[in-house]
């Protein structure tokens, strides 16, 4: 399916994308842009990925109809329930796609980057399932908010190691992260946890996720009697839960896409990260993106409540859909988001992830019309967040 909103074969969304980094990156990045498409057409490789999403991450995830989420904002109300895939979020569909490709490639050590520590346990996983060395590089400062989700890393048998510059978070583990691949070129891959990075990680990323909005379509075709809603709603940090559920309806402008970012404590409060409003064009992490900088193009630091979203800026396709209105792009403050996740947990039974809450709240920005079908992508579970929610709301 040939989307105008695809990159094209330099990794180009737009004016978005690309590959720019250090020489030294250069064998491995080309490496895998001059392949990736060819494993991942594989008969083979398909059929082993499609077996794992089924029998191991619990693939088809369901298609949810809110019923009192729905009656409470006067519209029709799906989730998308990647909460309940193996490990608690979208991010293991990605990872096992790559850990398929690192195969291919011949690489026998993986490292990875993660913020929530959502990525870092999927990534943990597929290396226990497939028996390969993992390195995992988290801030020290989400390593202490995130205290669950490293103690299952560690019991899955992964290193964790801790980024101790900067903000000590994501954007300090991805740093790490790189410095460890130029290092160890020949038998490492890197296994990127977002539509971020490099040509072609954006690219390989949103087709790994996509499988979120092709089972959308079959779905709602089941309980609507149509594939398409009339919008599909995510939050966004580096933003690979919304490429997976904006891929098949990126080039139907029948579907209103809407993408959620982290207000923090307000767009203009100086701890956000709200990178569409604040963002400038900038090269971050291999790629040409939207980015929050300084004047003289220092990268601003983040903010956000939640570990997954306070990244400094986001996926070239959203900085394309943002551009050019293909998207419509929201900004939630910390407040809103955990009101949101705890209406959710008390109208429907489902403790979402605090990223997730984000996108819930978009019913305080948007109104939608009584018959508007509206799905919205539930990326993950509550679990990791409980800390934050029992202290936000003194539970």
């Amino acid at each position: 399916m040939k989307n105008t909103y695809q990159a094209n074969e330099k990794g180009y969304y737009g004016d978005f994308g690309g590959a720019y980094i250090p020489e030294m990156l250069y064998p491995n990045v080309e490496e895998l842009r001059t392949t990736y498409l060819e494993i991942m057409n594989e008969p083979s490789f398909k059929e082993e990925f499609q077996q794992l999403l089924k029998d191991y991450v619990g693939r088809p995830s369901p298609l949810y109809f809110a019923k009192r989420l729905s009656e409470k904002h006067n519209t029709k109300i799906y989730l998308k329930r990647e909460d309940l895939n193996h490990t608690g979020a979208h991010k293991v569909n990605n990872t096992i796609g790559q850990i398929l490709v690192a195969k291919k490639l011949g690489k026998n050590r993986i490292i990875a980057e993660t913020g929530a520590g959502q990525h870092g346990v999927a990534t943990a996983t597929v290396c226990a399932l497939m028996g390969i060395e993992c390195i995992v590089y988290m801030g020290e400062i989400d390593i202490k908010r995130q205290a669950p989700n490293v103690a299952r890393m560690k019991m899955l048998g992964a290193e964790v190691r801790p980024a101790m510059s900067g903000s000590k978070t994501l954007k300090d583990a991805t740093n790490e992260a790189i410095r460890d691949w130029i290092n160890n070129p020949v038998d490492t891959h890197y296994i990127i946890g977002s539509a971020i990075g490099p040509h072609p990680y954006p690219d390989m990323v949103t087709r790994f996720q996509s499988v979120i909005s092709e089972e959308i379509k079959w779905q709602l075709q089941e309980k609507e009697g149509r594939e398409n809603p009339d919008y599909v709603v995510a939050c966004i940090g580096g933003g690979s839960n919304a490429a997976g559920t904006y891929y098949h309806f990126l080039d139907n402008p029948d579907v209103g896409i809407i993408a959620v970012e982290a207000a923090g404590k307000g767009v203009h409060s100086g701890e956000s990260a709200a990178t569409s409003q604040l963002g400038k064009e900038g090269i971050i992490h291999g790629c040409k993106t939207l980015l929050m900088q300084t004047d003289d193009g220092q990268i601003t630091e983040p903010y956000s409540i939640s570990a997954g979203l306070d990244y400094p800026g986001v996926g070239p396709l959203h900085s394309h859909l943002y551009k050019t209105g293909r998207g419509e792009f929201f900004s939630v403050t910390d407040d809103d988001a955990m009101t949101a996740g705890l209406e959710l947990a008390q109208l429907e039974g489902i403790i979402p992830a605090i990223e997730t809450s984000h996108a819930l709240a978009i019913f305080n920005d948007k109104k939608f019309a009584p018959d508007d079908v509206v799905v919205i992508s539930l990326s993950g579970r509550g679990d990791k967040d409980l800390n934050t929610y029992i202290d936000y709301f003194k539970l």
